[in-house]
């Protein structure tokens, strides 16, 4: 077996959180989109995904490596995103399920919703490695790839900030957001040499209950509530942004509002893919406190991270915190056709 043209343990280029996208000459933006960073390396006939953590992919992605192999170019190192389309957006609880122990489980998912990849640079073109070439150059050849392998797909990109400010203004269920690219700048390994730019949303929660700080009894967490058409009080996050300066006369708040049960739909359960190893015992709240929450995703009508309190909504009545808050806005026209599924 021949070798990979570069190490497998290469570490992905990243991104620093900034504010706002930067103006001026020599930036190029691109989607940030939701799903599972990805380093593509091919060798002949042999290919390895790998995450940005450094861990293997391939046999939780089957469809993708058997894409990857078809592809003409016999060698190379590609930079992209893996991502599920499941009603016209991306599903990042379909990429998680991917991340089965059971090869039998991985093969149907994969029949059943192919994932594809979104390219959005090159490291290596089977002659020579790119890393030192500035971005214009690798994009270039980067667009050579996919007109010689069209079953792969070109992530989007403009030069001109308005339209990448349109795109983060609209980015919701398809897009995480905005990343910013120097035209000149070279690939720096593991280093957060671009920027992004998230858009965060607020949304008015019902605070349905809430866990004590670990080995304490003052209020850790509060549980957030939305209610659907039917009625029903579903869990959908939490946050934990609380001062210290305000937590005990907060704790005696809240404990007067203990009651037997809270949420009548989804209720907070073991802790969840996201949070760790975070305590799973809470206190039900009687549904009569409000709270802005500020939050940056939402996935299975969750909020996928932790949120934080921006302020309380005493003016707000808790019937009418509902997940029509959540509904993301349509995606810029020139993104939606990344929003079909694989065949």
């Amino acid at each position: 077996m021949a070798g990979f043209p570069l190490p497998l343990d290469t570490a992905p280029m990243e991104a620093k959180l900034v504010e706002a996208l930067p103006s001026g000459d020599g930036w190029q933006f691109e989607p940030k989109w939701d799903g599972f960073r990805c380093l593509l390396f091919k060798s002949d006939k042999d290919v390895d995904l790998r995450a940005k953590s450094g861990k293997p992919l391939s046999r939780y992605f089957p469809d993708v490596v058997e894409r990857v192999k078809a592809m003409p170019q016999k060698r190379f190192v590609l930079d992209g995103e893996l991502v599920i389309v499941e009603n016209g957006s991306f599903s990042f609880e379909a990429l998680q399920l991917r991340l089965h122990p059971a090869a039998s489980r991985v093969a149907k998912l994969a029949a059943a919703q192919p994932a594809q990849v979104l390219l959005f640079d090159v490291l290596h073109d089977g002659r020579r490695s790119l890393i030192d070439k500035p971005l214009v150059e690798r994009r270039a050849t980067l667009e050579k790839f996919y007109r010689k392998a069209p079953c792969i797909q070109l992530s989007p990109y403009t030069r001109d900030v308005k339209v990448a400010r349109g795109w983060l203004k609209r980015s919701g269920t398809a897009m995480d957001g905005v990343i910013a690219k120097r035209l000149d700048g070279a690939y720096i390994e593991g280093e957060r040499a671009m920027l992004k730019v998230k858009r965060l949303r607020t949304a008015d929660c019902v605070v349905g209950g809430f866990r004590y700080l670990q080995g304490t009894r003052q209020i850790g967490s509060l549980l957030l509530g939305l209610y659907d058409d039917e009625g029903l009080l579903h869990h959908v996050g939490f946050t934990s942004t609380i001062s210290n300066a305000e937590r005990g006369a907060l704790t005696k708040q809240l404990e007067e509002l203990a009651t037997k049960e809270s949420f009548t739909g989804r209720t907070p359960g073991a802790p969840s893919r996201w949070s760790g190893e975070r305590s799973t015992e809470w206190t039900p709240l009687k549904p009569k406190l409000v709270a802005e929450v500020r939050y940056d995703h939402v996935s299975d009508e969750r909020f996928r991270h932790g949120t934080k309190l921006v302020r309380w909504r005493p003016d707000k009545a808790p019937s009418q915190c509902t997940f029509e808050q959540l509904d993301p806005p349509a995606p810029p026209a020139e993104l939606r056709s990344i929003l079909k599924p694989s065949r």
